[in-house]
């Protein structure tokens, strides 16, 4: 992981950090993880790891990447928002249920991998265009209260990080590698 204040993965993983009843641990904890990184040049490295994984993955994958497609989703509109209109509401969700209720077990991971490419390729052409003063504009989190484009730019970046850390553990664990935590 570069950067010297970057949290290190498996201490995140650890931690097991409500994102609603413990917003401020969970924002930290993000931002923790991208530490002094680029938050563009992790979120366009995303994709291709994720490939990686789904490809290393076999027969041992039993769970989509649904969290983190999601996440793209949710963060296309709230982007949008932010930079469309003054000081937007943005309604937080539940991501297991999302996973839940919008996903099932037969959907194809190279799709799903497909629209994260999508989705963020838009994210990241849409954060080259805005200038400093466009990144300082914020919307009104319900859970976490004001969050600025730049903010929740670089929280997707941490999520990103933090998810690839969860499913290279799980992987680890139902391949045999190292022992469940």
């Amino acid at each position: 992981m570069a950067g010297s204040e970057a949290m290190h993965v498996d201490a995140a993983l650890d931690r097991r950090v409500d994102p609603v009843a413990e917003a401020d641990a969970y924002r930290a904890m993000l931002l923790g993880l991208l530490g002094d990184q680029d938050p563009a040049q992790v979120q366009a490295g995303l994709p291709d790891q994720l490939g990686e994984l789904l490809k290393e993955a076999g027969p041992h994958l039993r769970t989509r990447p649904a969290h983190i497609l999601d996440a793209e989703i949710v963060l296309a509109g709230r982007y949008r928002w932010i930079l469309a209109q003054d000081e937007p509401p943005l309604i937080g969700y539940d991501q297991d249920r999302w996973v839940d209720r919008l996903h099932h077990p037969a959907e194809d991971p190279e799709e799903m991998l497909a629209l994260v490419r999508v989705l963020g390729r838009s994210h990241l052409a849409l954060w080259g265009r805005t200038s400093p003063s466009d990144r300082a504009r914020v919307g009104i989190h319900s859970e976490r209260g004001p969050e600025s484009f730049e903010l929740s730019f670089r929280l997707m970046s941490g999520h990103g990080i933090f998810h690839l850390g969860q499913m290279r553990r799980t992987l680890a664990q139902v391949s045999g590698s190292i022992p469940s935590h």
